[in-house]
Parts: C-alpha cells; sequence; structure tokens
C-alpha cells in the first residue's frame, strides 16, 4: 500500500491517529467500502455488547478523541456514510474521522477478546458436529441481535443489503465480523485491519 505524508501537522491530531498511515485515496475522503466495512465492524460490536453505542462514546473520550467523534449526533453522521443504511448521507467520511472510527472498533475489540474468542470457538465445535449454532444461548444471542440491528438499519432496498436479510446469509456475516474482530486484537492488528479497509482501494 503506498502512503503519503500528513497533510495536517501531527501535533495537531490526536497521538494515537498516528499509528495509521495515509493510504493514496482520491480527495483524502474514504472509499465506499471503507465506509461500509467500520460501520459492520461496529454493528458487530454493538451486537456483543449491549450498550455498544455507549462503549464507542465512552472510549472516544478516554482516547481523548472528542474532537472527531464528539457526541452520539457526530457518531451517527460518521455511520450513515455507509452507503446501505437506511439514512445514508452523502457526506464524505475524512481518513481522520475513519482512522478514530478504527482505532475505537480495535480497542473495543481488544476488551471483548475472550468472548469473541470463546463465540468463535462454539461456531466451530457446532459446525463440526453439524449442530444448528441456535442451540448455543450465547452464541444465538449475538447472531438474533446482529440480524435485529442490520434489518433496523440498513435499506432492504440495496443490492448489497437484500442478500443478508435472510438469516443464514446474516448469521454468515455476523460470524465473519467475529473473525475480522479477532484478527484486530493480534500483533499489530489495529494497523493490519486499518490497511485491510483499503485493499484494492489505493493507487
Amino acid at each position: 500500500m503506498s502512503v503519503q505524508p500528513l497533510d495536517t501537522p501531527v501535533e495537531s491530531l490526536p497521538l494515537i491517529l498516528d499509528s495509521l498511515p495515509n493510504p493514496s485515496v482520491e480527495e483524502r475522503a474514504c472509499p465506499q467500502r471503507t465506509r461500509l466495512q467500520l460501520d459492520l465492524i461496529l454493528l458487530a460490536i454493538e451486537a456483543l455488547e449491549l450498550g455498544g453505542s455507549e462503549a464507542i462514546l465512552g472510549l472516544a473520550r478516554e482516547l481523548e478523541l472528542t474532537d472527531i467523534i464528539k457526541n452520539r449526533v457526530n457518531l451517527w453522521r460518521m455511520r450513515s456514510t455507509n452507503p446501505l443504511r437506511r439514512a445514508h448521507t452523502r457526506r464524505p467520511l475524512s481518513i481522520v474521522e475513519a482512522k478514530a472510527l478504527a482505532v475505537v472498533a480495535c480497542y473495543l475489540a481488544r476488551r471483548l477478546t475472550a468472548v469473541i474468542r470463546q463465540l468463535l470457538i462454539v461456531v466451530q465445535q457446532m459446525s463440526d458436529k453439524q449442530i444448528p449454532l441456535e442451540q448455543n444461548l450465547r452464541l444465538a444471542s449475538y447472531l438474533e441481535r446482529f440480524q435485529a440491528h442490520f434489518k433496523s438499519r440498513m435499506n432492504p432496498r440495496r443490492s448489497g443489503a437484500i442478500i443478508y436479510h435472510s438469516k443464514e446469509k446474516s448469521d454468515e456475516l455476523a460470524i465473519s465480523l467475529l473473525e475480522q474482530l479477532l484478527f484486530c486484537t493480534g500483533t499489530s492488528g489495529m494497523q493490519r485491519f486499518w490497511i485491510s479497509l483499503f485493499d484494492g482501494e489505493v493507487e
């Protein structure tokens, strides 16, 4: 991935964001795939943890990112740049805003590492034994909450969302997002996750 220098002086940005390189994307705004993936990863966190939006805002305060993630309305506006959203807005998502969301997602994933790992072990065990995933209460709760969040927030008329309105496809997406969250918790996970958001999108 090609990287270019920050346009804004490093000292003007929260230091934690400086650990993520700037991708070479047009007009310094995030492409569609990046906006979609960031919103979905946060959706998975909300399905894992009750009060997920408050946790996102709380962590933004802890990490001194409130100049970027200011409040609930501001967070909603950033996430509504996801083109699959019912309330999709055409405002761009800046690279700095995307970095802040990625950092928060990765830090929350670290806090939830034990839960994420346990759920993925259960998925593997039940798949090996060909037991329906719904028979595990904790996993079933996560999958149900994820599907409910997805259906309530995504526009069913969008071609990219239609497929996930079936339980089977919704479960597949929810499990793949668990795998991404676990990926975020590994060595250099935050940097690797960030770079993965722009795969195929950089010059």
